[in-house]
């Protein structure tokens, strides 16, 4: 099968790397400007290998693809999809991006079955262009069914390399339940400087995360997703203790973090729904500071 990979960071080129190994044919999407200087191939560094693949590169998506990932920051999307020239040609647009709002969005300029919403869990980062790093022993890939018989072999090709791939179902359950880890760790991470293992040994913070987790569950509740937050205690004890978040790498390199897309569905749609949720907002607040803060220094 043809991939296309838009946004060839920690995520979007440790899934461009995995399916090149596993003789799939990939192409990587780029910014016109870095399209010169980028290396002809993907490097990953991994539990299940290190290795260099060839890969395409372009600048516009112009040529007929099986499959597009979308991997890049909530914050660039817009400015990404200008280079999706041929939607008609593809087809599944598959997003890896993080939060809930963007499935409607990409619909909206798709259409509902050309879009397969999908969520990844996975420590990856760009060390360099077209290096990726996986610290991460997992890797755990979620699609929604609307697209199994689309996607059957790509998903047989990735847990052959290594992935733990499931269908789901219901698609908005499967986007809470990663935003249900996703937001507390993110926002208590950020804000604090932190390591996961540092945020959860420390009294106060340790509160914060698991409020913090509590608040979406009960937002994700109120919007009709129910969700129990005991099922997700022991997730948080289970991570690595020094991992840390995209988000908090983001702000420590100068870089805007996802806070849109990561906490603005929670606060919007606890507004909606009359629910009280201050440590979200509290620790929304001081990521912005943060950020201001670096911006005026």
């Amino acid at each position: 099968m043809r991939h296309a990979i838009l946004g060839a960071g920690g995520v979007g080129g440790l899934v461009g790397a995995a399916l090149a190994k596993s003789g799939e044919s990939v192409t990587v999407v780029l910014r016109p400007e870095a399209l010169k200087n980028y290396p002809a191939e993907l490097s990953l560094e991994s539990p299940f290998g290190s290795f260099s693949v060839s890969v395409e590169r372009v600048a516009q998506v112009t040529q007929p693809f099986d499959v597009l990932w979308i991997a890049v920051k909530a914050t660039h999307l817009n400015e990404a999809l200008r280079s999706v020239a041929n939607a008609e040609q593809i087809g599944a647009i598959v997003p890896l991006l993080n939060g809930i709002d963007h499935v409607a969005m990409l619909r909206s300029r798709f259409g509902h079955d050309k879009v397969v919403p999908a969520t990844i869990g996975v420590e990856s980062e760009r060390a360099a262009p077209g290096k990726i790093i996986q610290r991460s022993k997992f890797v755990r890939l979620t699609v929604s069914s609307i697209g199994e018989s689309r996607l059957t072999s790509t998903l047989e090709k990735l847990r052959g390399f290594g992935f733990t791939c499931q269908c789901s179902p219901d698609e908005l359950k499967m986007l809470w339940n990663k935003l249900v880890i996703l937001s507390p760790c993110a926002l208590t991470t950020t804000a604090s400087g932190l390591t996961m293992g540092e945020v959860y040994s420390d009294p106060v913070w340790r509160e914060r995360i698991i409020a913090a987790m509590h608040e979406t569950c009960a937002v994700a509740t109120a919007t009709g997703t129910a969700m129990d937050p005991a099922n997700f205690i022991r997730f948080f004890e289970g991570l690595p203790p020094v991992a840390r978040s995209s988000m908090q790498k983001d702000v420590a390199a100068g870089n805007p973090p996802e806070l849109d897309g990561i906490a603005g569905p929670i606060l919007r749609r606890a507004q909606e729904h009359g629910i009280e949720v201050p440590v979200t907002r509290e620790l929304a607040e001081m990521i912005r500071g943060k950020t201001t803060a670096a911006n005026r220094a």
